[in-house]
């Protein structure tokens, strides 16, 4: 069985979908990197949430690990870099825990205009004092939201519905979906200065850590408030305290903090702050969601399959995969016969996809060919996820093209690898489910499924040839299922391609190569 390694609190719906498939070891708590490292040897999955950072020494420490998923939507605590060249699919659970995120930062920002936490404290101490904690209502005015990804867009939902204004910074969102959501596209320092609640929600990368300093406090209104929770260090930390302690902004709310694990010394005794430890996916539904989800795709990458929601390679969605799923085996085999019939270093590679599958996503299907192109040649694992960071240390470029002409056939697909000064081009098609075939070998016409025990051979199309690899075949107590023979011309080049029952011996696969009238034979085991 599959051997999955869960660290932090992960919800029990997740763990019991992963023992149906897996012997599961759940601690419970976070663990650090010395012992992670320890505990990662022989194990195919790892889960973990926020608090368990997944390192370069962690990750090369799992020789097995196929796939580390993070219950959660961020990523940060996990290397990506080193997960990608090891060939690690990373995933994670983006929209299981977004209704919570965006309930959390309307929480907060009530929480901030009517003075909630502090009016509680004040209570519980014996006071009973209305007058210091007037509020502000938050009808009719102004959300800035910068960044509107999946909870930036529940939060203007919300927002909408309490009667504000929503204004937007996000330069990757398309005006298509800000007008769909019904809100105005600005730029950062026209919403700093225009709105009266400013709420982060966009991820932390190396453009965004930083992103609200000092200067970009000083844009907002004295009485404007700030809220994040999004990611620590978007927001300097520093810089906002001496706002609030200033009074040049009227108040914070922070969910996430540069550094986690305790509050920080810089904003603790501020009157107009909010503080909550990291509660934004804090619900009992969105664990039990997260959970689920990335324990789901945990099971797909271990049976093989592409998960749903992965972190360092292309997200294919599901209408996609439906239309090109049946051709992943395809283009896996015809990368394999490349990779056998490679001659030298690659110098150019051409994929052709034409008909249906010229209007489809073929990402999946470039990725899943070079696999099949360099996993025979390297010593490492090889998947969708290393791919193409192998195939560029390879110096392996791949042009794609499109076409209509399909020669007969409802889509076909096409590979020409250039290599040590020759061409080699294969083409294969569908031709109902679990039905693919090789159909087109350096221009002759074949009809070979790509399964099992297939040898070529690339002989003279002459009288006697059949018959001497038959008789060679027959005399060695060899089976053979079915054969295909195409050829250029009546007399010229020609190639064979004998489906056996088992794999030939190399030495009897030198005894055809002698025979007369073979130019080469190759013995390919599609498995």
């Amino acid at each position: 069985m599959h051997r999955v390694l869960v660290c932090d609190d992960v919800a029990p719906e997740g763990i019991a979908i992963l023992e149906k498939v897996a012997q599961v070891e759940a601690g419970g708590n976070a663990v650090a990197e010395g012992a992670l490292a320890k505990l990662i040897a022989g194990a195919d999955a790892l889960i973990v949430r926020s608090a368990t950072r997944v390192t370069r020494p962690v990750l090369e420490a799992g020789a097995n690990l196929r796939v580390v998923a993070r219950a959660g939507v961020g990523v940060d605590n996990i290397d990506l870099e080193a997960a990608t060249e090891r060939g690690i699919v990373v995933v994670n659970s983006p929209e299981g825990n977004t209704i919570a995120a965006a309930e959390h930062t309307i929480a907060l920002i009530m929480s901030l205009q009517r003075r909630i936490p502090q009016a509680h404290a004040s209570m519980v101490t014996g006071h009973w004092d209305r007058k210091s904690y007037m509020g502000v209502q938050v009808w009719q005015k102004c959300l800035g939201l910068v960044g509107c990804g999946k909870v930036g867009g529940e939060v203007a939902r919300r927002a909408k519905g309490l009667g504000m204004e929503v204004i937007v910074y996000d330069p990757y969102l398309a005006e298509t979906r800000a007008a769909r959501l019904g809100v105005r596209l600005l730029t950062l320092e026209e919403l700093l200065r225009a709105a009266d609640v400013v709420s982060i929600h966009a991820a932390r990368q190396r453009e965004t850590v930083g992103l609200i300093g000092a200067s970009e406090l000083a844009l907002m209104k004295p009485s404007a408030v700030l809220v994040n929770t999004a990611r620590g260090g978007i927001v300097d930390e520093q810089a906002l305290a001496a706002a609030l302690g200033e009074g040049r902004i009227a108040g914070a709310a922070l969910d996430v903090f540069a550094e986690e694990g305790h509050a920080p010394a810089h904003l603790i005794g501020l009157p107009n702050i909010v503080l909550t430890p990291h509660l934004g996916a804090s619900t009992t539904e969105a664990q039990v969601a997260v959970a689920v989800d990335v324990a789901e795709q945990v099971v797909e990458v271990l049976e093989g399959r592409i998960a749903r929601s992965p972190v360092n390679v292309p997200a294919v969605s599901p209408e996609t995969l439906a239309a090109v799923g049946p051709y992943i085996p395809l283009v896996t085999h015809i990368g394999q016969l490349h990779s056998a019939l490679l001659r030298g270093p690659i110098t150019r590679t051409v994929l052709a996809f034409k008909g249906e599958l010229a209007e489809v996503d073929v990402t999946p299907l470039k990725l899943y060919f070079l696999v099949g192109l360099l996993s025979p040649k390297l010593d490492q694992p090889v998947n969708f996820v290393n791919a193409p960071h192998l195939a560029e240390q390879w110096g392996v470029q791949i042009v794609e093209s499109r076409g209509e002409a399909t020669e007969g056939y409802a889509s076909l697909f096409s590979a020409m690898v250039e290599s040590g000064g020759r061409e080699v081009s294969i083409s294969g098609t569908e031709f109902g489910t679990n039905d693919v075939r090789i159909v087109e070998m350096n221009g002759y016409r074949l009809d070979v499924r790509p399964e099992g025990c297939v040898l070529f051979i690339w002989h003279r199309d002459q009288p006697g040839v059949i018959g001497l690899v038959g008789t060679l075949l027959g005399n060695s107590g060899v089976n053979i299922a079915g054969m295909q023979v195409g050829r250029s011309s009546i007399g010229g080049p020609a190639v064979m391609a004998l489906l056996l029952d088992d794999p030939l011996a190399e030495s009897l696969v030198a005894a055809i190569r002698g025979l007369p009238g073979i130019e080469d034979c190759l013995m390919m085991d599609f498995g």
